[in-house]
């Protein structure tokens, strides 16, 4: 047996990527720090009931599940850490007003997903409780977007949707659980005649609408298409321009704009809005987002929320690769000379190795490109030839 083999979709992040995977969690920490939105770490395991509560069958899947020694009680491997940051503002903090959190941490799903098809994600993300107005859709929106530009990604593109088009037409409908699904499941793979077949019991014009949905994707005329083809309801026509709202609001921040109202991701818990971000030269989603007031009901305390996460190795995969900054190679001897210009350079920022006697000091391994030597009775800085 190779006992230095890993599981499948999960591996060991090597000293240059993991450099940068680093330093792009850092700038992105620092950005919503000045945004005021406060650094929390939940634990990495938790008993399931609080876990996946509200969350949905689909993340009861991803999870990892295991039996805890001292109670005896379901424990799981946290799969997403929203619910996670929704339970701290419901149940810990407590907060009367409105609360801006922010995490950054491992998580762990049965199986591959995202950008780097990975079993590891590396998630990043952004939670805002106690507002329900679209301005902290937008304020959410407009973050991402200054996220993803802080890590030198461009040529962004923010697909919208709105869960309560289709909440509402499944009320109208008077549609069953199982109808439900099977319907949300054929609007997700824009399946026409799947969605025709299942709605062909329904009302007429809620027939017509499912159908319409699978079509109404594209750039903001789609808004004005969904408003003709669509029940006039107030949930529908509160929802359109919710979206309206959104999407101008970006215009500024020079990103594309699309709609697609049969994208249903999250369902199960969203509530309002969601969004996915998207960018030249990566072939899926950078990041996810999407209103989700009920959650935090499960926790005691129902708070409407919105927010976003990101996989942060998911993003670097489309990056250039990642090298690391070059070193200088120190002598062995002791020194306080040396010692102090070693200190020195390194509270200016660089890279000193010091070599080790009697040891192999391969300039090459330790990617060093200068080194310390001394001259007329001072350690300066020459490049190995």
């Amino acid at each position: 047996m190779r006992n230095w083999l890993l599981p499948e979709y999960l591996e060991d992040v090597l000293p240059a990527e993991a450099a940068r995977i680093e330093a792009l969690r850092r700038t992105l920490l620092d950005l919503f720090k000045v945004h005021g939105y406060q650094y929390v770490i939940p634990p990495m395991m938790e008993y399931m009931e609080s876990l996946i509560t509200g969350a949905g069958h689909d993340l009861d899947l991803a999870t990892f599940k295991v039996v805890d020694q001292l109670s005896g009680r379901l424990m799981g491997v946290r799969a997403d850490m929203t619910p996670q940051a929704a339970r701290i503002d419901a149940h810990l903090l407590n907060h009367q007003g409105v609360t801006r959190l922010c995490y950054a941490g491992s998580v762990l799903r049965t199986k591959p997903d995202g950008l780097a098809q990975t079993r590891e994600p590396l998630q990043v993300g952004a939670e805002l409780y106690g507002h329900a107005g679209v301005e902290s859709d937008i304020e959410i929106q407009r973050l991402l977007i200054k996220a993803l530009h802080a890590i030198h990604i461009d040529g962004i593109h923010i697909d919208f949707s709105h869960v309560g088009i289709f909440e509402s037409l499944v009320q109208a409908g008077n549609i069953d659980a199982n109808l439900e699904q099977a319907l949300y499941q054929a609007l997700q793979s824009k399946d026409q005649s799947a969605v025709a077949e299942l709605a062909k019991g329904l009302d007429g014009k809620i027939k017509e609408s499912l159908i319409h949905l699978t079509t109404l994707n594209g750039d903001r005329r789609v808004l004005e298409q969904a408003a003709r083809v669509l029940p006039n309801t107030p949930a529908i026509q509160t929802a359109l321009q919710s979206l309206a709202q959104v999407s101008q609001a970006l215009v500024p921040l020079n990103v594309s704009v699309g709609f697609d109202l049969s994208e249903l991701r999250g369902y199960h818990y969203h509530s309002g809005v969601v969004f996915a971000a998207y960018a030249q030269g990566y072939k899926g989603p950078l990041a996810l987002g999407g209103r989700y007031d009920e959650v935090g009901v499960t926790f005691g305390r129902a708070r409407p929320a919105t927010g976003f996460s990101l996989d942060l190795r998911g993003v670097a995969t489309a990056l250039s690769p990642a090298t690391l900054p070059k070193a200088i190679l120190a002598p062995s001897e002791m020194n306080v000379d040396l010692a102090a210009k070693i200190d020195n350079l390194r509270d200016s920022g660089e890279i000193v190795i010091q070599a080790l006697p009697d040891a192999v000091n391969n300039v090459i391994e330790l990617n060093c490109d200068r080194e310390l030597v001394l001259c007329a009775g001072e350690w300066v800085i020459e490049f190995i030839n």
